[in-house]
């Protein structure tokens, strides 16, 4: 019997046994492919990184196994799902021949064979032991489309996510230029929009959130990037705007920005004064290493202002001497996804 007809014959009706695919919210994603594979001179392509299954629980991949033939050994495939697991930021993997069950838990350590595979919910306890109710209400948010549905880029929109919902208050994202920060950015406000995070935590109204960049190009590009949103959720900020209206704008969710607009202002009074020091609950600073941290920089004085909001820098630029200030100020990152990384993805 061969791997195909082993996973047909047996490993499928096992995971149904236990509930996957069964159980509400429970669901099996068969070959998924992690990765594309390294493209080289020619534009030829290394083998993509592709595990067999995939378990996901509560819109949160949760489980990886690596299938073999009955004719092998199950810890066969223990190299393969460990790798695969470490990639994914997954606790739980297992190898499997369809007679034996190898589980492996990669926070642990711990190994061995086991009976069956785990129900979706003994599962997810084993592997969140410490969710709170604003890590409940997050995960119960599906992301919106495929902006955003890599597999590094679910990994860093749940490491935001958990330290909002542990109330951590300055959080730093290091990710590689071109690698989607924008749509991690898009994510996270869009979970938080739903459900209706504020820095009160009563949901009693949806959270005002500001993106800040430094050039009107990237505030342009995130602003079309959130087209998800209601229409009358987003604010693009300018000058002529405000000088028109004779005032700063108060009435969306969703703000864009970039730094100079907001140090501008008439009579030497900077427009991001006019606003409450508690108005916006969330601000993400796009490309922070450019100065937004630096003490000697204006940008810090925006970023003091707001001192209740919870603040989120994005990064490409790993720590070095010339970016200390913006680690020091934001922390160590809460992921990093390196350059290195993508080009082998």
């Amino acid at each position: 019997m061969n791997e195909s007809e082993t996973r047909a014959e047996y490993i499928d009706p096992m995971l149904k046994a236990s509930g996957w695919g069964e159980v509400e919210e429970s669901k099996i994603l068969r070959e998924f492919r992690i990765t594309d594979g390294k493209i080289y001179t020619g534009g030829i392509r290394s083998k993509p990184e592709i595990a067999d299954y995939v378990l996901v629980y509560k819109n949160r991949k949760v489980g990886v196994i690596e299938a073999k033939s009955e004719k092998l050994e199950a810890t066969e495939g223990v190299t393969q799902a460990k790798v695969y697991a470490q990639k994914l930021h997954i606790d739980y993997t297992y190898a499997t021949n369809g007679k034996e069950i190898y589980e492996i838990s990669m926070k642990t350590g711990n190994e061995g064979n086991i009976s069956n595979f785990p129900t979706p919910d003994e599962l997810w306890n084993k592997t969140f032991s410490d969710q709170n109710e604003w890590k409940t209400k997050f995960n119960n948010v599906p992301n919106e489309g495929e902006y955003g549905k890599r597999y590094y880029q679910e990994i860093a929109i749940n490491n935001v996510l958990n330290s909002i919902a542990e109330e951590k208050n300055r959080i730093l994202l290091t990710m590689a230029t071109g690698t989607g920060k924008t749509a991690v950015a898009f994510q996270i406000a869009w979970k938080l929009f739903q459900t209706r995070w504020t820095l009160k935590r009563d949901g009693e109204r949806r959270p005002r959130i500001l993106f800040l960049a430094d050039r009107n190009i990237l505030a342009d590009q995130a602003y079309n990037a959130f087209s998800s949103f209601p229409k009358d959720a987003l604010v693009r900020i300018n000058p002529l705007d405000i000088r028109k209206k004779g005032e700063v704008p108060m009435s969306g969710s969703i703000y864009f920005t970039i730094f100079q607009t907001f140090m501008s202002g008439s009579n030497d009074t900077p427009y991001f004064g006019d606003y409450p020091k508690d108005f916006f609950d969330f601000i993400i600073i796009d490309e922070c290493h450019r100065g937004g941290a630096n003490d000697e920089s204006n940008w810090r004085g925006i970023l003091e202002y707001f001192a209740p909001a919870v603040q989120l820098g994005l990064t490409a630029t790993p720590k070095r001497k010339d970016n200390i200030d913006t680690y020091k100020y934001f922390g160590e990152p809460v992921y990093i996804y390196s350059l290195k990384e993508g080009v082998n993805d």
